[in-house]
């Protein structure tokens, strides 16, 4: 615990830093060493961070670098962005919100700088979809997860089952270990985040080829009659959720997050319908659990299948740095193979950067052939504005399986959201 209460006070100390002098920092005229803000949003990786930074201020004796870590980073993020005191280099979650920073053109292009080289073409496309200013590469994409069936791997050995490569094989084995008196799947949806996962892995394939791009361009007039819509779009995708969440393990609706994790650790069930952030948990109930994933097998074709990943680090700076040659030493070292490997590793992520070997853990293994040869897809949620109550609906159908109900609901508030934000241009 006191170990604990330490981080935390020094990721206040450093906010207080940051507040102070983000936008002030410069090179000391006494010492000849430039300072640079490092602001970075993931609290478990604060260790991890602390210890490239001591690396990097080794090999590079004129930079210091300050490390400043927060809770709520976006709304601080943006908080600063609005004070014009944006930090040098800045690490967040490649999700929606920061896509739409990203468009605003608040921060840097490193559309010719060499580091884009270096990184897996897949994982920059999921950050294009999120959102760039018009002909810019905003961002550089740093570790991924996975979302997948997560599975006990002894356990299938032990029951002589295979890992599914169609839906109907899927089906089919959820059947065999119902027969064998084991829960096919841990779920759980007293919180309705987790809902999400399986609902972003089945959807994804009926999303593809411009699926979100129409939805925007049709706008508030999204229904039966436009070139694309929920209803339209996705009722397999619904159907198909609650096929899998039929097959969990009883009680799971008031089920915690925390339960569905423990019951997978200990052998209670056979797969989960969640991502590999998820093993971190399981882990630690039961540290020796052989476990890997497997994507959701949604198309006929197997050699079909994608893995939805989602970029839960990327790296980008502010667009006007007066400290631009120090923020990207700092960024190219970050992206340096051995650097961004001893990373990813802990934090149980795939590393961007192509070649860049994977951590020993079995899950990374079972996924690195989808990264390997560009078979990888965004999170579906991304897209939909964030002003939808999207999960609320998700996990309510999970509740009264109304496909329809689901759908239509999304379908209006995609229309109301539309017409709150639409722009003239956008009109004509």
């Amino acid at each position: 615990m006191r170990r604990r209460t330490i981080r935390t006070a020094a990721a206040v100390v450093g906010l207080a830093a940051l507040m102070i002098g983000a936008g002030g920092c410069a090179a000391n005229p006494g010492d000849g060493v430039t300072t640079i803000d490092f602001f970075q949003f993931k609290g478990e990786a604060l260790e991890d961070f602390t210890e490239i930074i001591a690396q990097f201020e080794a090999e590079n004796p004129d930079i210091r670098v300050v490390q400043n870590q927060v809770a709520d980073a976006e709304t601080l993020i943006r908080t600063l962005l609005v004070k014009n005191r944006t930090p040098d280099v800045i690490t967040l979650n490649g999700n929606g919100n920061f896509g739409k920073l990203a468009e605003a053109g608040v921060f840097y292009d490193f559309s010719d700088e060499p580091v884009l080289e270096t990184i897996n073409p897949g994982v920059q496309d999921i950050l294009e979809q999120l959102g760039n200013a018009p002909g810019e590469v905003n961002s550089l994409g740093y570790v991924n997860n996975a979302n997948g069936i997560i599975y006990n791997r002894a356990l299938f050995a032990e029951q002589g089952l295979e890992v599914p490569e169609t839906w109907d094989e899927l089906i089919a084995l959820c059947d065999t270990l119902v027969e064998r008196g084991i829960p096919p799947f841990a779920t759980s949806l007293a919180e309705n985040w987790t809902a999400m996962p399986s609902w972003n892995g089945i959807g994804a394939y009926a999303t593809q080829d411009g699926f979100f791009d129409a939805m925007r361009s049709a706008g508030e007039n999204v229904g039966p009659d436009a070139p694309a819509s929920f209803a339209q779009q996705l009722p397999e995708t619904m159907e198909r959720q609650a096929q899998l969440f039929a097959y969990s393990q009883e009680g799971y609706r008031g089920a915690s997050y925390d339960d569905s994790t423990a019951l997978f650790a200990r052998g209670g069930a056979a797969m989960m319908l969640q991502g590999i952030w998820a093993l971190s948990p399981v882990k630690a109930v039961n540290p020796d659990i052989d476990a890997a994933i497997f994507p959701y097998p949604v198309p006929e074709n197997p050699d079909d299948r994608m893995l939805v990943s989602g970029v839960d680090v990327t790296v980008t700076m502010a667009r006007d740095t007066p400290r631009k040659e120090e923020a990207l030493r700092f960024i190219e070292f970050l992206f340096r193979p051995d650097v961004i490997e001893r990373f990813a590793a802990s934090q149980t992520m795939v590393p961007s950067v192509v070649g860049a070997e994977l951590g020993d853990d079995p899950a990374l293994e079972s996924i690195a052939p989808y990264f390997d040869s560009g078979r990888i897809t965004g999170f579906i949620d991304h897209q939909v504005p964030t002003a939808i109550p999207l999960t609320g609906i998700v996990q309510q159908f999970l509740y009264d399986g109304d496909v329809d109900g689901a759908l239509r609901t999304l379908d209006n508030e995609w229309r109301k959201v539309a017409a709150r934000t639409i722009t003239p241009a956008e009109e004509d």
